[in-house]
């Protein structure tokens, strides 16, 4: 399994991190990609190593596609290659898990009309005037789709995406 994480600069940190390693103990492969390599901090000061940029990514080369929240969807909602690998994930039926704000950059990629999907508590007006069926619950499965709220709701949203990754590719 080869999961693609989008960030920047302001990511929740244990909404990137906890997953991070969750993966890693699974023996996934992980690229974090953003619009410059190297250290990226996150709003509790934890740094981590983005080792792709965005214009490099080719979104046929991951199974998964994982969008933390915290600040940092402001900033990769208005990067085009960002929007576009994320069409790529739901056009292509792959699993896409976004946590708190991360909807953001689905919401900026036009992904989100119809689908069931929960989100941080001030995104919720947002999902909703893009036309998602908001559900406020710790996680809420729509096909390929996983999200959740909040930090607190990572064991919930973890369990489902693990099945999500254990799930034969489409």
């Amino acid at each position: 399994m080869k999961i693609l994480m989008l960030a920047d600069d302001n990511f929740e940190d244990l909404e990137l991190l906890v997953p991070y390693y969750r993966f890693l103990e699974e023996g996934f492969t992980v690229d974090i990609a953003s619009r410059k390599r190297g250290k990226i901090s996150g709003k509790h000061d934890y740094e981590t190593e983005a080792n792709k940029m965005y214009e490099e990514i080719n979104p046929d080369d991951y199974d998964m596609l994982f969008l933390p929240g915290g600040k940092a969807p402001s900033k990769v909602r208005k990067d085009n290659a960002a929007l576009a690998i994320a069409r790529h994930f739901m056009e292509n039926n792959k699993p896409v898990v976004t946590i708190c704000q991360g909807p953001q950059i689905l919401i900026s990629a036009g992904l989100v009309k119809g689908r069931h999907m929960t989100s941080w508590p001030e995104v919720a007006k947002e999902l909703k005037e893009a036309g998602a069926v908001y559900e406020d619950k710790e996680v809420v499965v729509d096909g390929n789709l996983v999200s959740s709220r909040m930090p607190q709701d990572l064991p919930y949203f973890l369990k489902e995406v693990m099945k999500k990754a254990a799930a034969p590719a489409v």
